[in-house]
């Protein structure tokens, strides 16, 4: 069971193919999600890093009713990207639903944020 105040963290590479496949399913096909840079890496679509914490929700169940990101960086291929997302409100409206919210920070391997925001929704028991 979650708890108001709980962090939870998950941690994810993003490989080329990574990019690939969300470019066929989203077709977004900007010039920098299918054109290497000098350093050989795609910019990782932001919806692609936004799977980072609803990874988490569908890890709990969550039914999202709102989602808000805040994209600072960019990902590329080959960035290793932690989320920690922490429980702030986590409580019970019905009888078999609990109303949660959570805030989430992503970082990359160089310690410097990528990506804030925040979801709610609720949790079906």
């Amino acid at each position: 069971m979650l708890r108001v105040g709980e962090v939870i963290t998950f941690e994810r590479q993003f490989t080329k193919r990574d990019v690939e496949r969300f470019t066929e399913i989203s077709q977004d096909e900007g010039k920098h999600h299918i054109s290497e840079d000098n350093q050989g890496r795609l910019v990782v679509q932001g919806l692609l890093t936004a799977t980072l914490p609803t990874k988490i929700g569908g890890d709990h169940d969550v039914l999202a009713s709102n989602m808000n990101f805040n994209f600072l960086r960019p990902v590329y291929t080959g960035d290793t990207i932690t989320c920690m997302v922490k429980i702030e409100r986590y409580e019970r409206v019905k009888t078999n639903r609990m109303a949660i919210r959570a805030t989430f920070t992503c970082d990359n391997q160089h310690s410097k944020t990528v990506l804030t925001g925040e979801f709610s929704g609720v949790v079906l028991e």
